[in-house]
């Protein structure tokens, strides 16, 4: 299990996450309702479930094959704080309600919130300026299955010259660090423009955007906004310019352009190939959403342990 090196950025953040008594006590009174002064068996300690349900998210892990992994794997079970000599790995059923708890009660947004607040305290997330873009993550585009039809809630957007069927992750990333600062998730349908308005902190100065956020400064939520918007020109425009002095700055501006953008590009690395995370693993947008505020959070800890900035663990 190589994520499982102690210097591995995934344990590391795990670890650091784990001890944040913050993040424990703002779940706590979703996790213990009514276990207080309750006699029976004691409810499984919140941090364990935690450290399960992230090692979940790392490893694109159903909750059955979670629980054979952490029966396998020795580095599993002192992870996250198991030991068969006096105690079973909790099964797979308990980590399906605790999945289903967290979605209901919203609480996967209060712990990407969290580590947020906890990576601005160390320095790492700035006000000045925002990068927003958009992914599309599949959906399985068949009808063999118990209800004869593909999930009502996603749709297919043609991306390239090809169609693609499933949902939208749309994040808005903070301009110098590269963390992300917002998300929503929406129908793969759905344009980037129109969640642009969703993905601001409020106080930005500078906004970035690809070619699908033109136009995006006329829209009536903007138009008595200060924010200046330095989206993407389309590169059939590019293609029609004259050659000459104004068509090279106008392509040097792009390329500044372009170099910033890039960083929203980091957040999508950490969800797709590092977490795997290319296909939805649920009906619906609220499981998917819900599940993408957990990974997004966790990618911002891999990231800032990239950064040269102070460490966040």
């Amino acid at each position: 299990m190589a994520l499982l090196n102690p210097e591995n950025p995934f344990v590391a953040t795990g670890m650091a996450l784990g001890h944040w008594s913050r993040l424990l006590k703002m779940l706590g009174p979703s996790y213990y309702p009514d276990s207080l002064g309750k006699r029976g068996r004691p409810p499984i300690p919140l941090k364990r479930m935690l450290r399960m349900y992230f090692v979940r998210q790392w490893h694109a892990l159903s909750d059955e094959a979670l629980e054979d992994a952490i029966y396998d794997s020795q580095a599993l079970r002192n992870f996250v704080g198991v030991d068969l000599a006096v105690e079973s790995v909790p099964d797979a059923t308990t980590l399906l309600k605790f999945r289903h708890m967290l979605e209901k009660q919203s609480l996967t947004q209060l712990i990407f919130e969290q580590i947020n607040a906890h990576l601005a305290e160390k320095g790492m997330l700035m006000r000045e300026g925002s990068i927003v873009d958009a992914t599309i993550i599949a959906a399985p585009p068949s009808t063999k299955n118990r209800a004869k039809a593909r999930d009502p809630e996603m749709h297919q957007a043609e991306k390239g010259n090809q169609w693609h069927f499933g949902m939208k992750a749309h994040i808005g990333v903070d301009a110098d660090s590269g963390l992300v600062h917002s998300l929503t998730g929406t129908a793969a349908n759905v344009a980037d423009i129109t969640e642009s308005g969703n993905l601001l902190q409020g106080d930005e100065t500078d906004v970035f955007g690809d070619a699908g956020y033109t136009g995006v400064a006329k829209r009536a939520s903007f138009k008595e906004s200060t924010v200046v918007w330095h989206v993407a020109e389309k590169r059939g425009k590019l293609k029609k310019m004259e050659a000459g002095r104004r068509k090279d700055l106008v392509v040097q501006r792009e390329r500044v352009k372009a170099q910033i953008r890039s960083k929203v590009e980091h957040p999508f690395h950490v969800i797709k190939n590092l977490f795997r995370h290319r296909k939805v693993r649920y009906r619906g947008l609220l499981k998917n959403t819900a599940q993408l505020f957990t990974m997004f959070g966790l990618a911002n800890l891999v990231l800032a342990r990239r950064l040269k900035r102070p460490q966040c663990a």
